[in-house]
């Protein structure tokens, strides 16, 4: 069954894994935001999204360039739990998979690392 969780307390959860990313990683995000919605329309299930350029991708035709997003979807991640302690560790490990992406960390190596 769903995990029953008001947006505000969500929102703090996602803050909250915000907050554990090492002070020196944090410093290193660049022209991103992160978004919490409750479901991407074109994939329901989907946990979390970055749309943008990675860091490694960017060279001197970025300049001006909108923010990154990432998104963190409230109602996936709600559904897929059963407990706030699993929504705790899953929003954490959704918000730091998309910010590899940020950093340019495809899916192949979050998988080898453990972050999937």
């Amino acid at each position: 069954m769903p995990v029953e969780m008001s947006d505000a307390r969500f929102e703090e959860l996602v803050g909250d894994a915000l907050d554990r990313i090492p002070p020196k990683l944090a410093a290193a995000l660049d022209n991103v935001v992160v978004l919490v919605e409750d479901r991407n329309p074109e994939e329901p299930d989907l946990l979390g999204l970055y749309e943008g350029i990675a860091l490694t991708e960017r060279d001197s035709t970025y300049a001006g360039a909108l923010p990154d997003a990432i998104f963190i979807y409230r109602g996936a991640l709600l559904d897929m739990c059963a407990s706030e302690a699993e929504v705790i560790d899953e929003v954490r490990i959704t918000v730091v998979h998309e910010i590899a992406h940020h950093f340019g960390i495809d899916d192949e190596r979050l998988h080898e690392l453990g972050w999937a």
